[in-house]
């Protein structure tokens, strides 16, 4: 690894470490306005019109939830219960706003319990359906465009159609480079390793775009030409629910597994797609949240997440598949049964883990990758 992209991947670690990092303060230093949001059915370029820039929350590096547990049961998803109780520290003390979707009962307590305990100025819920056809394509845009008028009331925002064709314009730009970045994995000996990848892109989410992006395009041009990371036993898919710490990445990286491909909800595939506009600049991005998403809570949509993971097989060269689920999951532990049955019959090898939010049990889940990777014949 050359010195100059250990500097940047670096960076990108440190800046993931903290709910709040130094791009997020510089930015709201200036006057612009960060607002969080937890689920992938947001849609990014609304909240980047005029000073309004997204901050993906997440709670890498929680120790404990001992003040979300008074409030979110145990049996709640760790993920959930790690985001309020970085609320409750005043972790997320420089976001001014807050939009969520009630993807399932575990955020929908969330949001209840946040609301409550925090009361904050600006807190919208979008209600995203659960199928996808003409009529909820219309009602995803009309909610959307709620948003969009309520964000313009409350904080004097522009959200003409000219700002948000400018907002899409920079969010299409990101979604470029990022594209970039990930098409190197492809390569029989990428230049750039999963978890490296995986702290490029959490970081990214949780930054201003505008000000990412140079350390982005500064990564691409190290790493193009660049050899490869090193030797490997074995190509892997990630796939499952909300996966913020690089960390437990390059864990399944040090038993000879390369992470060249993901599929779960903070994930590049196909999260930076680019919003295609033809007209309506609200209903591109209503198509787009659809198109991107691919979550286990939308209805009959199974065969398409399920084809989507096997063409990225394909594509990738990918050996095997880790599906990766947080522990009390309703939406992945109903969709995991048909998902690895549905894999196993394509002939691709799948590994099954269920985990905490928080990295634990190293030691189990490399014993898990590495027994795996030898079931392959790696």
């Amino acid at each position: 690894m050359s010195t100059e992209k250990t500097k940047i991947i670096k960076l990108f670690q440190e800046l993931l470490e903290n709910p709040q990092n130094r791009l997020v303060e510089q930015a709201a230093e200036s006057g612009r306005i960060p607002i969080g949001y937890a689920c992938s059915f947001v849609p990014e370029p609304l909240l980047m019109a005029d000073r309004l820039f997204p901050v993906r929350l997440h709670a890498t590096g929680v120790a404990g939830t001992e003040l979300a547990d008074n409030y979110l049961s145990s049996l709640l998803c760790s993920y959930t219960r790690s985001i309020l109780e970085f609320a409750m520290d005043d972790r997320y003390d420089c976001i001014r706003g807050w939009v969520f979707v009630p993807s399932c009962a575990h955020m929908q307590r969330f949001i209840d319990n946040f609301d409550y305990l925090k009361k904050p100025g600006f807190c919208h819920v979008i209600d995203v359906p659960r199928k996808v056809s003409a009529v909820t394509l219309a009602w995803q845009t009309e909610e959307l465009h709620i948003l969009a008028k309520k964000l313009s009331s409350h904080f004097g925002m522009d959200m003409s159609d000219a700002s948000l064709m400018k907002a899409i314009g920079e969010w299409n730009r990101f979604c470029g480079v990022m594209r970039q970045i990930g098409d190197i994995r492809k390569r029989p000996n990428p230049s750039i390793t999963g978890a490296e990848f995986q702290s490029v892109v959490m970081a990214s989410l949780a930054s201003p775009k505008d000000l990412i992006l140079p350390h982005l395009e500064a990564l691409y041009s190290e790493i193009e030409q660049e050899e490869g990371a090193g030797k490997y036993r074995a190509r892997l898919m990630v796939v499952g629910g909300h996966l913020h710490d690089p960390e437990f990445i390059d864990i399944i990286e040090s038993q000879g597994g390369l992470v060249v491909a993901d599929r779960f909800c903070t994930g590049s595939i196909p999260g930076f797609r680019p919003v295609h506009v033809n007209g309506d600049p609200v209903r591109a991005m209503a198509e787009h949240s659809f198109e991107k998403t691919l979550c286990p809570r939308m209805m009959e949509d199974f065969d398409t997440r399920l084809k989507t993971i096997i063409d990225t097989v394909r594509e990738y060269h990918v050996d095997g598949i880790v599906l990766e689920i947080i522990k009390f999951c309703d939406l992945w532990g109903v969709d995991a049964m048909p998902l690895v049955s549905a894999l196993r019959k394509q002939g691709i090898p799948v590994l099954k883990l269920e985990r905490e939010y928080r990295l634990g049990g190293e030691g189990q889940l490399r014993t898990r990758v590495q027994a795996f990777i030898e079931s392959m014949g790696k």
